[in-house]
């Protein structure tokens, strides 16, 4: 028998089935369990009597959120047995309490023998084997050992023949049942010899790096041993099983370990790899990486007509150029060139394996600040930093402290002039004197001079990366900007991604916002990531009813949705779910669409095998089409309602030198025509299509209801 997994059709849960490999009915298959819950982590048991798996069929406990009143359900996994035949009992089945005392169980008095029975040192009839002296116990315990004084190996035994597993497949799930052990999130599933489950239990979602491998004994819990799961190795998220059954391989921080099946996992044993080394001739591997990224792409490719490309051609034509590849870079290239027949987005040559030393690189310290030289020494001119209740959002210079450990209170205007009492060199970009210095604690020397005169020395911590500082500023000009512009009626919000980080960003700033009268949604420069459907749930949600309270402002239900215009910007650097968002908002009639067509491609990649050498390469392996069967977007983008180009010129000058959206380094510049626009196009929607609060009623009255009228 094989047991396997597949997507039902219908629900997309993984249904378990079985195929017979041998004897009667050979290459049926039989699908065990219903699509009703998602099912895998299979597992038969060593002697053929039962099966495991996991089931997400636990629906008992909801994780509210602090913020809004979402909900979802994490940890809904369980781990099920199931016997194989109806004959097979159920080491978890219901047992008597009740104990079988025999009529002959009552105590022996001493020295009384029951029949049978011998004393000490009497032989019994028919034994025929003296009692083994001390020294022949020892001689035959040494025979037994090998030159290494380890036991020699029992004899091997003659196989059994063997029969035809009966597995009965009526009934199969109506026989599973959940095993002891908390419901969860689990990966692989294995039994050991001595029958023992073996399992890795994942940490919920967002605490993946506390996996562990656990077991569990289902036979000594039914007989009444009621421990629960016990661990055999803390932050393990996978493992294979020897075929003995009595040891498993894991990986830790990188590093094998093989240790006992059991609990604890005995003495865990390390397995070196510092020595192992192999040489390669690489120009066949090139051949066999060029073959594989052709292959990938015609097996995986979304449709099958590779768009009309003759693809066995292609291998052809750009095969030919792998013999005059001088480098795995070349290769690289190569495979570039072939996938861009494809004429599609997400076809990406990424990492490139065997491609040498790159080169350490070294850490440099930033401050989030720009400077200007001045009167020969370089001025702070803007310090970066988020809103005031961005707390994540301090640059370096916010936590400087003097001599006495107080705050320095570093102003633009500032002059940087030492660093750990090294001038600095104006020669050189400031950040030459930040070499190696990133996270480090870092004496600056500082003046509201360019001189020494009078100079002070302060300690900042530098960090590594003004990326994040930079962002919230960015975020923070542009609200305010439109705060002012729009007088408290709009409010701003970009979305800079939609994987786990846009997402974070869309809701930080939702909720200090829905209670604007209208939102731009700022998608510009938009990364990609999952297909945004909450978001646009989050963005959509109606207004259903209100709440009246006595002693505070009524609710509009509900009350986590913003009820008023919205509109949302776009341009060519969005795409991927960048394209999928201001699609959505267009189709679920969101608001409008200010800018510029986006950039088109919505054939996603999920994943696909890498090279030999460990590079990688994406295949696109699902396309967007339109419920009126239609493609859409690949290649194309999502058009605006309102087209406004982004003018570079105006986006450089169109405020003056210290504009509130300054996109260049140093604060100067920073027009932005697409805001500009949006923001008149909701301060117009506001005032001919604002959300207006309905009239509380009446208080109503009723005094006397359920008595007849005439007996009020």
């Amino acid at each position: 028998w094989i047991a396997y997994t597949r997507a039902d059709e219908g629900s997309e849960h993984s249904c378990i089935w079985m195929w017979k490999a041998g004897g009667e009915k050979a290459g049926e298959k039989t699908r065990v369990t219903n699509p009703m819950f998602d099912a895998g982590s299979i597992a038969f048991d060593r002697k053929g009597d039962y099966f495991y798996y996991r089931a997400s069929n636990k629906f008992a406990s909801p994780r509210y959120s602090d913020i809004d009143g979402a909900f979802i359900y994490a940890g809904s996994q369980q781990l099920m047995m199931v016997a194989l035949r109806e004959d097979v009992k159920s080491p978890m089945a219901l047992r008597s309490d009740e104990e079988d005392l025999k009529k002959d169980a009552a105590p022996k008095k001493p020295g009384e023998k029951k029949d049978g029975e011998k004393k000490d040192g009497e032989k019994k009839d028919g034994d025929k084997k003296e009692p083994e002296k001390k020294d022949d116990a020892e001689k035959k315990a040494e025979a037994e050992k090998t030159s290494d004084g380890e036991k020699k190996p029992d004899a091997p035994k003659k196989d059994a023949p063997k029969k035809d597993l009966k597995i009965d497949l009526d009934g199969f799930e109506h026989r599973a049942t959940v095993l002891p052990v908390s419901g969860g999130e689990f990966g692989r599933v294995a039994v050991s010899d001595d029958g023992k489950v073996i399992y890795v239990r994942r940490g919920s979602r967002g605490d993946d790096d506390k996996s562990s491998i656990k077991i569990f004994d289902p036979k000594a819990f039914g007989a009444g041993d009621k421990k629960d799961e016990e661990t055999v190795l803390e932050g393990a998220g996978e493992f294979d099983i020897s075929a003995s059954g009595k040891k498993l391989i894991t990986r830790v921080a990188g590093k094998f370990k093989i240790l006992d099946a059991a609990a604890g996992g005995g003495k865990a044993q390390d397995v070196s790899t510092a020595g192992m080394k192999m040489e390669v001739d690489p120009r066949p591997e090139w051949k066999q990486i060029f073959a594989d990224a052709w292959r990938e792409q015609r097996d995986y490719f979304y449709v099958e007509n590779m768009h009309g490309v003759d693809w066995p051609a292609m291998r052809t034509h750009y095969g030919a150029m792998i013999d005059d590849c001088a480098s795995r870079e070349d290769v690289q290239y190569v495979i570039g060139e072939l996938i861009s027949e494809l004429n599609i987005g997400h076809a990406y040559v990424q990492g490139a394996g065997d491609i040498g030393d790159q080169g350490a690189t070294v850490p440099v310290g930033m401050l989030g600040c720009d400077f200007a030289l001045e009167g020969g020494a370089y001025k702070i001119t803007n310090i970066v930093e988020g809103a005031p209740w961005d707390a994540d959002a301090r640059g370096p210079l916010a936590g400087a402290v003097d001599a006495a450990g107080k705050p320095a209170k570093i102003k633009p205007g500032t002059f940087l002039l030492a660093v750990n009492g090294t001038p600095i060199d104006v020669k050189q970009d400031p950040w030459g004197a930040f070499v190696g210095l990133a996270e480090k604690p870092t004496t600056i020397t500082i003046n509201d001079k360019p001189s020494m005169e009078g100079a002070k020395e302060v300690l900042v911590k530098p960090t590594g990366n003004e990326t994040g500082l930079r962002y919230r500023a960015w975020i923070e000009r542009n609200r305010a900007y439109v705060e002012q512009k729009s007088a408290g009626a709009v409010g701003y919000i970009h979305v800079p991604d939609t994987g786990v980080n846009g997402q974070n960003e869309l809701f930080r700033q939702f909720y200090g916002q829905k209670g604007k009268q209208a939102l731009i949604i700022d998608e510009r420069w938009n990364g990609g990531g999952q297909i945004p459907n909450r978001f646009i749930e989050l963005l959509s949600r109606p207004a259903t009813n209100a709440w009246a309270l006595r002693d505070s402002q009524d609710w509009i239900w509900p009350r986590d949705s913003h009820q008023g215009p919205k509109c949302m910007l776009i341009n060519g650097l969005a795409g991927s779910g960048g394209d999928m968002f201001p699609w959505l908002f267009k189709h679920n009639k969101v608001g409008k669409v200010l800018g510029e067509r986006t950039w088109g491609g919505l054939v996603g990649i999920s994943g696909n095998p890498e090279f030999i050498d460990g590079g990688t390469m994406t295949v696109p392996k699902f396309g967007f089409y339109k419920l009126d069967g239609t493609w859409g977007v690949e290649g194309h983008g999502v058009d605006p309602d309102i087209a406004v180009l982004d003018d570079p010129g105006l986006m450089m000058d169109g405020n003056g030198p210290d504009g509130p959206h300054a996109m260049v380094v140093g604060g100067k510049g920073g027009g932005d025509p697409q805001l500009d626009a949006a923001i008149k196009l909701m301060v117009d929607e506001v005032k001919e299509h604002g959300f207006v609060k309905p009239t509380r009623p009446t208080s109503p009255q009723r005094k006397g209801m359920g008595i007849p009228e005439k007996d009020r």
